[in-house]
């Protein structure tokens, strides 16, 4: 028979080798992730928090130095209070709740340590099986094999459950008392120390005394541990706990849902997955920018009235979405016409035709006829556009005075004789992607085109540059404040010529300009004398749809509107001019008047509107044109050829040292 002492030795050997077999079985594994649903938070351009993404959780991610020494203390007196000595089991108490389980042959006595709860609340269930309880126990040695106590002290504080949808310190501070768990009194943090044993059954907002009766017995567990406050004292204290729910509305909503899509597609990221990664979204959105946009709609558009209605406001120098409004009411209709519905243009395409005629040989005093025109096709169809309500001029006009008074012939006079292909082309280098038929009615704007996209070809004619593209992120952060995205402009060569893009920007201040009105009104005529800035704009309209675009020397904003069922507008329903013009007079009210600067290369000139020659006295109205030095007519409206060395010319031109390049 085999001595007592070798078999003792045996099974020592065997434990031993069993121990290093799973040492090593655990190493293998690796660290497992710690990743948990958190609450993503959204910023505006002030850093100033516009709303929030948790789904059914509600959950926030704060590093362990930002959490009360009295939240901590609370909950390791209460929780597991070895926490610093074990190596994630606390066997004295697993040997007592064991026995007590085996003599009742049920799991109802639990010895979990903070690392077993962690590793509960990151991997498996809350039910009491022999089989859970197994698979804690492997996660939790592998939680303490890979990670520091401090680590793991954090990741319980962040993702233990105190009740309401409610995980995390920080979220349940802010559920509880409405402050950050920084601000927590040592009252406070004993009574969500409490919490946890039972979410539902010591929540202070469902039985006030049975809350009272657990948060003393938290606090005498501290002083057992070492804190040397006092009980009595702390109990007493009246807490403060937060009103009811707060249910304003969130700032900027269709703004909040287009964020979401640009960090999904920047993260490459599921939209659910951005809203439950913790994440903190840094955006452009400018708050004074949106209530404009969002008074502007109100109190132009009836309550009563079923139209609907989106808009944009970009900053045309960096790209910077500022506001975004995609319908009346979000709450009614979350639809975003500004970034999902496509719908024709009109003749709001007309400065990016006469941008490509630029560069083919035109000029803003170029002359064509207005009168009835009949286009025969290639394929031997007939094409007949009209004039609004009928009028021409019957004579040559210029394309200043046709883009101010918005002459459809001149328009497709221009695109017949460049190819629509040229203005296709033109369309694409201004972020006009989509699917756009190159034909002769494209001129008058018969593609359809989300309100996005046509807001950022305005930016960037406005910018004269192709670099920045229209965002509404400036950085992404995940919870510990590491940048995982940061938005760049391109610094690429583009196709954005400066030179046309100002002489197009400045010919659109003539939509303004009733010097150019003759056999048509200018266009903005009926919103002239409610503006007090200098604007480029461009108007446009078809049967189903309003549309006003146009830029001020900061901003570019793009207003539509229409009926969903694409059903006609009545003349009354035309409300994109009116809704422009009140935000951007909303949003330029406390700054200077600042006049669009013109590139050094460009020469100014007072030019005749119906001759399109030079200005001289006796003439009438003029009108100041910017061109090429090479294409400046020389001969005045009466034929007179002009002295260069008196000639007037554009003011900016003697003020050339204030200029800012």
């Amino acid at each position: 028979m085999m001595k007592w002492w070798k078999r003792i030795f045996r099974l020592m050997v065997l434990l031993l080798l069993a121990g290093a077999g799973a040492f090593v079985y655990l190493l293998s594994l690796g660290p497992p992730s710690l990743e948990t649903e958190q609450t993503t938070v959204y910023y505006d351009s002030s850093d100033e928090q516009i709303g929030e993404d948790h789904g059914t959780e509600e959950r926030y991610w704060i590093p362990l130095k930002e959490m009360p020494e009295s939240m901590i203390s609370a909950t390791i007196a209460i929780e597991d209070r070895n926490f610093y000595d074990h190596f994630g089991f606390d066997f004295k108490r697993m040997a007592a709740a064991m026995w007590k389980n085996i003599s009742s042959f049920r799991l109802e006595e639990g010895a979990s340590t903070l690392t077993q709860q962690y590793a509960r609340n990151l991997f498996l269930t809350h039910e009491k099986t022999w089989t859970r309880k197994m698979k804690e126990a492997v996660y939790a040695a592998r939680l303490e094999l890979f990670y520091s106590k401090d680590e793991l002290l954090e990741g319980y504080l962040n993702t233990v459950y105190y009740g309401h949808g409610v995980y995390g310190v920080e979220a349940a501070s802010r559920y509880f008392f409405d402050k950050p768990a920084k601000e927590l009194s040592t009252a406070e943090s004993s009574m969500l120390a409490g919490i946890p044993k039972g979410p539902t059954y010591y929540s202070p907002l469902n039985d006030r005394k049975r809350a009272k009766d657990r948060q003393e017995l938290v606090l005498k567990a501290m002083k057992r541990n070492g804190w040397d406050g006092d009980v009595e004292k702390t109990v007493l204290e009246s807490l403060a706990y937060r009103e009811e729910e707060d249910t304003s509305e969130e700032i900027a909503s269709y703004f909040q849902d287009e964020v979401v899509k640009e960090a999904a597609r920047v993260l490459e990221l599921t939209p659910d997955e951005v809203e439950t990664s913790g994440l903190h979204i840094y955006t452009t959105l400018n708050r004074n920018h949106q209530q404009a946009l969002e008074k502007s709609v109100q109190e132009t558009i009836p309550s009563h009235s079923g139209v609907q209605t989106a808009g944009m406001i970009v900053d045309h120098g960096t790209g910077a979405i500022t506001a975004i409004l995609g319908g009346k009411d979000y709450e009614t209709s979350p639809f975003n016409r500004a970034t999902q519905a496509k719908r024709m243009i009109g003749s709001v395409m007309k400065p990016f035709l006469y941008y490509t005629a630029l560069d083919r040989g035109y000029t803003p005093l170029t002359m064509l006829e207005s009168k009835p025109t009949t286009f025969t096709l290639a394929d031997g169809k007939v094409y007949e556009p009209s004039n609004f309500q009928g009028y021409y001029a019957d004579r040559p006009v210029t394309m200043a005075q046709a883009l101010a008074v918005s002459d459809n012939i001149y328009a497709v006079k221009t695109n017949m004789d460049i190819g629509p292909e040229a203005l296709v082309q033109t369309l694409h280098s201004f972020g006009m992607d989509g699917d756009i038929p190159a034909v002769p009615s494209l001129a008058l704007g018969s593609a359809s085109i989300p309100l996005k996209e046509v807001s950022e070809g305005f930016a960037k004619l406005a910018s004269g540059s192709g670099d920045n593209y229209v965002h509404t992120i400036s950085r992404i952060t995940d919870r510990k404040g590491n940048v995982l995205y940061e938005y760049a402009p391109t610094f690429e060569k583009t196709n954005v010529d400066p030179i046309r893009s100002f002489m197009v920007t400045h010919m659109m201040t003539g939509m303004f300009d009733t010097n150019l009105s003759s056999y048509m009104s200018v266009t903005g005529s009926g919103i002239k004398d409610e503006l007090t800035h200098s604007y480029s704009g461009k108007s446009g309209t078809t049967e189903s749809d309003s549309w006003m675009a146009g830029s001020s020397t900061d901003v570019t904003t793009v207003i539509w509107n229409g009926y969903d069922d694409a059903r006609n507008l009545e003349m009354h329903e035309h409300f994109a001019k009116d809704i422009w013009a009140k935000a951007m007079e909303d949003i330029h009210s406390n700054l200077e008047n600042e006049g669009f600067r013109p590139p050094p290369t460009l020469r100014g000139v007072y030019i005749d509107p119906e001759s399109g020659k030079r200005s001289a006295p006796g003439c009438g109205a003029e009108r100041l044109v910017y061109m090429r030095p090479q294409n400046v007519p020389t001969a005045t409206c009466k034929n007179e050829i002009i002295d260069e060395d008196t000639a007037r010319e554009d003011p900016w031109l003697h003020n050339i040292a204030d200029w800012v390049f």
